[in-house]
């Protein structure tokens, strides 16, 4: 018979977080005893302006005969990504750079059609 009664207590805990999302490191043990990790990204979302956030969980299990696999091929992918694009994000480049336009600037580009220019498909 199965014991429902066995409490998955966490052994050992770190949390990264990360703007909207946060990430959970939780160590948690069998019912034999043994350690495995659970992996559990959650990302705040607002269903719309007026409502409280809610939150969304995806949750990875991983056990001790997957760890060096998986650690291998993180290393080689976030290696990739780091050698291909480089470290900054390129969102808070985006963010940075933004300036809002003024309402002034949004009402004389939506009013003033003679600044847009005809382009041919052969001219791109």
């Amino acid at each position: 018979m199965e014991d429902n009664n066995f409490e998955k207590k966490n052994i050992y805990s770190k949390i990264v977080k990360a703007g909207r999302r946060t990430y959970f490191f939780d160590v948690k043990e069998t019912k034999a005893g043994d350690y495995y990790l659970t992996i559990t990204e959650s990302k705040r979302v607002f269903e719309d302006e007026n409502s409280p956030p809610s939150y969304k969980k995806h949750k990875i299990f991983l056990y001790k005969e997957d760890f060096n696999e998986f650690k291998d091929v993180l290393s080689e992918t976030t290696k990739f990504i780091i050698d291909e694009k480089g470290e900054e994000v390129i969102s808070d480049t985006h963010k940075k750079d933004y300036t809002p336009a003024s309402k002034e600037d949004k009402k004389e580009d939506s009013t003033d059609k003679n600044k847009f220019t005809d382009v041919e498909f052969d001219d791109i």
